[in-house]
């Protein structure tokens, strides 16, 4: 049987599955689904038609399935936020619903959120990423997996951010960020996330080939649509092939540069 406290206030059609605990103050509302083993600490707020997998963690404060922050929303639309398994989401972190009827902002499994990040409505999230602190994703934001996320890094709506990435704290971001970059300063990436990736359990003919995707991409000396044709006529493999597509596949704001260094770096 689920543990729930008695000052908590949770709907009669919510579905708490065995194991859960709900702590004080805690508010669960109507059509919510919350999977076996998960948690919510006092005050969270899990809203209507959420759904939680099994494992999840919610920390004091924190607000899953509220409206989104835009101005043309009409919060008379059904839509939800959906969870993965054993994702950690700590004290006020915001996870927003969608925007639109019958969608929702997924994020994946084993994911772990810091304090007051926050995750904007439609945004679809991967598996084992650390956000830090303060991190913001605009709406619409697609993140892959095994990122590293520094605190108060910001990602601007209808971006894509690549798998293994490590993103610098303070950073900002309006364009998508490639898979195994690092991310820094002002939507520019400052090389591969080299040990990142062997952490990972890249190998060595992996990480070599990442290199040679990443050269032909940014130091070519080619302009991005000369470089990107070049290699695409390349024969690439395994994450290289996924680097090369992910550029190829760029939108209407485009790929992060390489940072250009100065004399005082």
């Amino acid at each position: 049987m689920p543990q729930i406290h008695p000052t908590a206030i949770v709907h009669p059609t919510a579905a708490i599955a065995s194991g859960v605990v709900i702590g004080p103050y805690a508010i669960v509302e109507a059509d919510v689904s919350i999977g076996a083993g998960s948690s919510l600490a006092a005050h969270t707020q899990v809203l209507a038609r959420s759904v939680l997998g099994s494992n999840c963690e919610i920390g004091h404060g924190a607000i899953i399935g509220g409206n989104p922050q835009s101005l043309a929303f009409d919060p008379r639309l059904s839509s939800n936020v959906v969870l993965g398994e054993g994702n950690r989401v700590r004290e006020h972190v915001t996870i927003h619903r969608s925007m639109f009827e019958g969608k929702s902002t997924l994020i994946g499994d084993q994911n772990y959120f810091m304090a007051v990040s926050h995750v904007g409505h439609d945004v679809m999230m991967g598996d084992h990423n650390v956000i830090a602190n303060n991190v913001l994703f605009g709406g619409h934001v697609q993140v892959g997996n095994y990122g590293f996320f520094g605190g108060a890094s910001i990602f601007h709506q209808f971006i894509r951010v690549g798998d293994n990435v490590m993103i610098q704290g303070k950073a900002g971001f309006s364009m998508d960020v490639p898979p195994f970059m690092i991310g820094a300063d002002n939507n520019t990436v400052a090389g591969i996330n080299s040990i990142g990736l062997k952490r990972a359990g890249f190998t060595t003919a992996e990480r070599l080939e990442i290199k040679r995707a990443f050269d032909f991409i940014y130091r070519s000396g080619r302009n991005f649509s000369q470089a990107l044709a070049a290699a695409l006529a390349e024969a690439w493999s395994g994450p290289a092939e996924r680097f090369i597509s992910f550029i190829a596949a760029h939108g209407k704001k485009g790929v992060c540069p390489l940072r250009q260094r100065n004399c005082n770096d």
